[in-house]
C-alpha cells in the first residue's frame, strides 16, 4: 500500500512538472532564470557604494563652503576614457551616411531602401538597407546631383547640414502632482497639460524651434523632438583664447588621424545627449539583449566614480597632492604658474596617458572636464536625495539661461589643480561649448 501511494505521489509530481507547475497557482509570468548583463565594450563595472559627496576644501569658485554629506549610488557601467575624436566620429559618420542614403532613396534610388513585403515603396516611409554602400565619388550626374545638399561647390563636406533627429519623453512633466494620473478614472486629470519643445527644418534647410504647451491626455503627448547639428565646434580653439596662435589645432584637432584617441571637444551638452541616444539606439538595433539607456553621469555617480571607491579621497589617485613622491605629476592640468608642458603636455593629451584610479577609470581629473547631466544649483547638496542624487532639469527653450547650466566636473588642462578635486563643481550652459569640456557615457546596471 505504502508503494503504491508513493508510486502516485511521483506521478502526481512527474505530471505537475511537465506542465510547467501547478495550475490556477501564483508562478508568475515568465521562468525564473540567472540574467548576466553581458559587458559593455569600454566600459568599467562601477560597484554600488557610499561615499562623501562634497568638495574636502574651500571651493575656489564660490566662497560658501560646500556641504559634505554621505550619499548612496546604485552599480553602474562608465566608459574607461573620456569619448575620443574618433569615437565621436562613428556618430557624425552614422548621421552624415543616413543623409546620404536618404537623399539617394527620395531620388528615385530605391536600391538603398528595404522594400517592404507588399513590394510597394513608401518615399515618406522607408528602412535603409546599411549593406548596400554608398557610391562616394561616383560620375554617375544623378547620383552627384542626389548627393549634392551634402557638398559646398568647393567639394567640402557642409557640416552644418549633419542633423540628428530623436525624441524621447519629458517625465519631469509627467510627475508634476497636477499631472498624475487618476488610477480610478483611467485618465489623466481635467486640463492636464505638457510643456514641451518642438523642433522642425524649414523652407531654407536651418532647424527652427519652439516650446509649446499641448493637452496630456496619452504618454506620446510627453514627447520632445529635438533636431540638432551634431558636428563639434572646431572654431572653440580660437574663440576661447584670445590673441594666441591655435589655428592649427582648429584645422586638425578634430580632421587629423594623430588626434583620433584624444578627448573629444567643442562640443555642447545637447550634442552630448544626443550622443547618448545614438549610441543606445545603435546598439539596440544590433542587439536583441535588454539593455539600459546610455546617458551622462548624474554629478554624484561621477563624483562616486572619481573617488575610486575612497569615501574621502580628494583626488582620484587618493592622496592629497597633485604629484607623486617622485615629482612626477598625476594628470594633465596647468602647475605652476603656467608651466603647461612640466606635465608632459601643453593643451589636451591622447586618453589613458596616466595611472587610472582604483575603478579602473583614466583621466577622471584633468585632461578635459566633463559634463555631467545635473542641474547646477549651488545648494543643491543641502536637499538631493541621499541614495542616488540627482538634481535634473531638462530646460526647454523658452526658459532663462539660469535654468541651462550644467554640473561640470574634473577640471581640465587649462586648469590649476583645485578644479581637479572629486568635490569640485563648476558649470558651464549647456549650448556651450568649449575646447576643455568633453564628455563620457554611464549605463545603469540591470541588478543589485
Amino acid at each position: 500500500m505504502k508503494i503504491t501511494k508513493i508510486i502516485l505521489v511521483a506521478l502526481t509530481a512527474v505530471i505537475l512538472s511537465a506542465c510547467g507547475g501547478p495550475k490556477g497557482e501564483l508562478v508568475g509570468a515568465n521562468k525564473p532564470g540567472n540574467f548576466k548583463e553581458s559587458n559593455p565594450y569600454g566600459m568599467v563595472f562601477i560597484k554600488k557604494g557610499s561615499f562623501m559627496m562634497g568638495e574636502n576644501t574651500q571651493s575656489p569658485v564660490f566662497g560658501q563652503p560646500d556641504v559634505l554629506g554621505m550619499r548612496t549610488v546604485n552599480a553602474f557601467w562608465m566608459d574607461e576614457t573620456e569619448i575620443t575624436n574618433n569615437e565621436y566620429k562613428q556618430f557624425v559618420h552614422w548621421v552624415r551616411d543616413s543623409i546620404a542614403y536618404t537623399l539617394l532613396i527620395q531620388a528615385g534610388f530605391e536600391e538603398y531602401a528595404y522594400v517592404p513585403r507588399n513590394g510597394e515603396f513608401d518615399e515618406e516611409s522607408f528602412t535603409i538597407n546599411w549593406k548596400k554602400k554608398i557610391p562616394w565619388g561616383s560620375d554617375d550626374e544623378e547620383i552627384q546631383e542626389a548627393l549634392a545638399p551634402l557638398y559646398y561647390s568647393d567639394g567640402t563636406l557642409r557640416t552644418i547640414k549633419l542633423h540628428y533627429n530623436y525624441s524621447w519623453k519629458n517625465l519631469d512633466e509627467a510627475v508634476k502632482y497636477v499631472n498624475k494620473f487618476d488610477v480610478a478614472k483611467g485618465r489623466y486629470p481635467e486640463g492636464a497639460k505638457a510643456r514641451v519643445d518642438t523642433f522642425w527644418i524649414d523652407d531654407e534647410g536651418f532647424i527652427q524651434d519652439s516650446t509649446i504647451v499641448r493637452p496630456l491626455r496619452e504618454p506620446q503627448d510627453l514627447l520632445t523632438n529635438k533636431i540638432i547639428s551634431i558636428y563639434p565646434d572646431t572654431m572653440v580653439w580660437i574663440r576661447d583664447f584670445q590673441y594666441a596662435y591655435n589655428d592649427p589645432m582648429q584645422r586638425g584637432y578634430f580632421a587629423f588621424p594623430g588626434y583620433s584617441e584624444y578627448p573629444v571637444v567643442g562640443v555642447t551638452w545637447e550634442q552630448a545627449h544626443a550622443f547618448c541616444h545614438w549610441r543606445t539606439s545603435f546598439l539596440e538595433s544590433n542587439t536583441d539583449q535588454l539593455i539600459q539607456v546610455y546617458r551622462l553621469p548624474t554629478e554624484a555617480e561621477w563624483e562616486y566614480a572619481a573617488r575610486g571607491g575612497r569615501k574621502e579621497a580628494m583626488y582620484p589617485w587618493g592622496n592629497k597632492y597633485a604629484r607623486d613622491a617622485k615629482g612626477c605629476f598625476l594628470a594633465n592640468f596647468k602647475p605652476y604658474r603656467g608651466a603647461y608642458s612640466d606635465d608632459t603636455g601643453t593643451m589636451t593629451m591622447r586618453v589613458a596617458q596616466f595611472q587610472p584610479n582604483d575603478f579602473g577609470l583614466f583621466d577622471m581629473a584633468g585632461n578635459v572636464a566633463e559634463w555631467t547631466s545635473s542641474a547646477y544649483n549651488p545648494s543643491a547638496n543641502t536637499y538631493v536625495s541621499d541614495i542616488n542624487p540627482e538634481f535634473m532639469y531638462m530646460a526647454r527653450k523658452s526658459d532663462p539661461d539660469m535654468l541651462k547650466r550644467k554640473v561640470v566636473k574634473g577640471g581640465s588642462w587649462k586648469d590649476i589643480s583645485a578644479y581637479m578635486q572629486c568635490g569640485a563643481r563648476t558649470f558651464e550652459y549647456q549650448y556651450e561649448s568649449r575646447t576643455y569640456i568633453g564628455f563620457r557615457c554611464v549605463r545603469s546596471f540591470i541588478g543589485d
